[in-house]
């Protein structure tokens, strides 16, 4: 789909009939269809607007034709499993459009689309929309936007993972010549055997007859053989270390790659990922592809060159009977395909629900003082047992499928040991065959079926193998922030002057948060922005950190646009004290040295002092060395708030951005919490952003946020003369505080 357009892409009868009633020189603005027929079945009816008028396309019948005037609204309408396009006419009736709950997003966007051009509003809409199904089978996506297991190319993507083989070329070489070593050591063994039974144990004619002689000979094929297991054990071994080595270290490298990424990615691909299902692909989906190269791809390798030498050796001795061994093999490799193809579903399924597991756990988890705080464990451990429950349902359809597929291999292989024995045995009775070579055979043709049952699993475990690295190279080939443009201007000091110039936002693009936003700040200023939740108070703060990029206007800091100053110079000299602050596992000392990596002791507590934190942390036993718990969590929150401070004094940032830094403290942590901020403020440009107006009473300026623009500017008492918004909201906050008050 396009930006600032919404362009589906339209089956060729679509498109014929859509040309055939659409004027050439008309531009199309909205294509995009329904997954609902007109009779509630399955099927597509498509919707093509313009800047004059509206096509409806059923599949069967006519289409229709609606000029933009004659649209009186467009809205949608949720229902049960899904929703309704609801197109409103002037002079005739309504149309409805009904699709399933994966098309509600979209079906949203077409409706604000088409009141925006009802109305002659500026057309702005997403056209960058979640993907739900895939773009070449049309089948659901596991997730969205996600990877579709049944189009995954799975030799362009073992190129991929091999080419993570470029530093370890030396022991890649080694596992080749071992592999080829234990397929050539699994291959002996037969031959040897044959001898042993036609020149010692039964000999033919021509063959030594003599007692001693046989002797002889017995014992050198039993060297032979102690030989031959010796060198595959040999072979095996290194094998086996190496093939571990190279898989763990390779799964490692893409591992850290993702991790690497992941870091280096911005907040908008986060905020359309469940943070549960980031952490499955460097969890389950690695464990699966590590799996996969330690295990299946040896398995694929030694058997692949195993199953070529054993026919080369079965048409050696028989062809005729290698024929009639070939019988099953047919029978067994379609079984194998048809049969993996069904457990596909399963597996799939079965990724799903252990990623919404997954996901479940991690936010429960993390919110378990809230889970505790209202008694719900109850409540959240039945929640666990639906998923959980699933999965055990998809894990027995699954083992069951497991079991019929086996006895039905089993069945199949059975049938080609019974020809071996019948013809072999006749021929060997016939005087055309020796019995070493039919026992040679059987060796052989028990060595041949055994990977033959197991290929179809194999590439079942390799399509999920492949899947996961598919959804990890997913995240590692989407664009990172620009931390290396190198057309980007150094700035190693700025004076911290930034200008908000008609800045319009929106994290939904269709929906802006900002608009036409203006706003000048001197450095050494501090602004406080207030406002109620939602105007976009916040939004402001982050698109100075960078963020967020701005949709349209610029922001400059020193004259220079965010978008040109090289991103670890803009946020190096930006430093932000959140209302919920974030404290890393580790000692109160290392999380206040995060703010300038390699910071003395002496410089880690003089900022504690000046963030009023010293005297509560000297008096825990381990002092700085107190370990803060995950997320802080053996600190107070007027504590983690003041190291937070400390951290951020440290830093020694040009722009300081405070965002509700006192909104969940008691009032006398507030007062030390204001005296350190006034300290961290101190020459340095300061937006501010408080829940509490009256903190904000030493801001030079307050800029009042109402739908996105600012309404009011001032200081305080400015303000407060004019009774105006800010006015308004002190006095309420005002009568709150009296109604809290009386309760107490």
């Amino acid at each position: 789909m396009n930006a600032q357009k919404l362009l589906e892409s339209a089956d060729a009868t679509a498109t014929a009939r859509i040309a055939a009633v659409l004027p050439a020189e008309e531009e199309v603005l909205i294509r995009a269809s329904t997954d609902l027929a007109a009779d509630g079945h399955f099927g597509r009816q498509w919707l093509v607007a313009t800047e004059h008028r509206v096509l409806v396309v059923p599949a069967q019948s006519e289409i229709v034709d609606i000029p933009l005037a004659a649209l009186a609204e467009v809205r949608t309408d949720a229902i049960v499993g899904g929703g309704q396009l609801e197109i409103e006419r002037v002079d005739a009736p309504t149309l409805s459009l009904s699709y399933t709950s994966s098309e509600a997003e979209k079906m949203s966007e077409v409706a604000r689309g088409l009141e925006q051009l009802r109305q002659g509003q500026p057309f702005v809409v997403n056209g960058h929309l979640d993907r739900t199904r895939c773009e070449r089978c049309d089948r659901l996506l596991p997730e969205k936007n996600g990877i579709c297991p049944a189009c995954i190319k799975k030799l362009a993507t073992l190129k991929r993972i091999a080419s993570y083989l470029g530093p370890y070329k030396l022991k890649a070489g080694v596992l080749a010549f071992a592999s080829i070593a234990t397929t050539a050591a699994e291959l002996a063994p037969p031959l040897i055997t044959k001898r042993i039974v036609d020149e010692v144990l039964v000999p033919v004619e021509g063959q030594a007859t003599g007692f001693d002689e046989r002797i002889h000979l017995l014992g050198l094929f039993v060297v032979a053989l102690i030989g031959v297991r010796f060198s595959a054990w040999v072979a095996e071994w290194a094998h086996g270390w190496i093939a571990t080595w190279l898989g763990a270290q390779i799964t490692a490298d893409i591992r850290s790659n993702l991790y690497r990424r992941l870091e280096m990615l911005s907040l908008q691909f986060y905020d359309k990922r469940k943070v549960g299902s980031l952490i499955s692909r460097a969890t389950r989906d690695a464990g699966m592809l590590q799996d996969f190269l330690v295990d299946g791809l040896p398995y694929i390798v030694i058997n692949g060159l195993m199953v070529f030498g054993i026919l080369g050796f079965l048409f050696w001795m028989s062809w005729s009977l290698s024929l009639y061994v070939l019988i099953p093999v047919p029978l067994i490799m379609l079984w194998g395909v048809v049969f993996w193809r069904r457990l596909r579903g399963f597996f799939v399924k079965w990724g799903q629900v252990w990623s919404g597991l997954t996901e479940r756990t991690v936010e429960t988890l993390s919110g378990i003082r809230v889970v505790k705080a209202f008694a719900q464990e109850g409540r959240e451990i039945a929640a666990f047992a639906k998923p959980n429950g699933r999965l055990r349902e998809v894990a027995e359809k699954t083992a069951v499928n497991r079991g019929v597929f086996f006895a039905t291999i089993t069945f199949l292989t059975g049938l080609g040991v019974l020809v071996v024995w019948l013809l072999g045995g006749l021929q060997v009775l016939g005087g055309k065959m020796t019995l070493g070579t039919l026992l040679a055979f059987y060796s052989y043709m028990w060595l041949f079926y055994g990977p033959l049952e197991w290929f179809g699993q194999v590439n079942s475990w390799m399509s999920r193998a492949f899947a996961g690295a598919e959804r990890i190279f997913e995240v590692i080939d989407t664009q990172p922030e620009a931390y290396e443009d190198p057309t980007a201007k150094r700035v190693p000091r700025m004076k911290g002057g930034i200008r908000f110039e008609g800045v319009t936002f929106g994290y939904d693009k269709s929906k802006p948060v900002l608009k036409d936003f203006n706003l000048d700040i001197q450095p050494g200023e501090m602004i406080g922005l207030v406002g109620k939740s939602g105007v976009g108070k916040t939004t402001t703060v982050n698109l100075i950190a960078r963020f967020y990029d701005v949709d349209y206007g610029s922001i400059e800091i020193d004259g220079i646009d965010i978008r040109k100053i090289h991103l670890r110079d803009l946020r190096s000299q930006i430093g932000i004290v959140l209302q919920e602050p974030v404290l890393f596992s580790g000692t109160i000392a290392e999380n206040i040295g995060y703010g300038r990596p390699g910071s003395s002791f002496a410089d880690i507590m003089a900022a504690a002092r000046a963030a009023n934190a010293h005297n509560f942390i000297m008096a825990k036993p381990d002092g700085y060395e107190t370990q803060v718990g995950e997320k802080g969590a053996g600190l107070s929150g007027g504590e983690r708030q003041r190291v937070s401070i400390a951290r951020a004094i440290l830093h020694n940032p040009r722009v300081l951005i405070l965002d509700e830094a006192t909104a969940s403290v008691d009032v006398e942590t507030e007062l030390q919490i204001q005296e350190a901020i006034q300290r961290l403020v101190e020459g340095r440009t300061t937006v501010a952003i408080a829940h509490r107006l009256s903190t904000l009473r030493n801001a030079d300026r307050l800029m009042v946020l109402d739908d996105g623009r600012i309404v009011e500017s001032g200081t305080h008492a400015e303000l407060m003369a004019k009774q105006g918004t800010f006015y308004e909201l002190v006095n309420l906050q005002r009568e709150v505080a009296e109604i809290i008050a009386i309760r107490e």
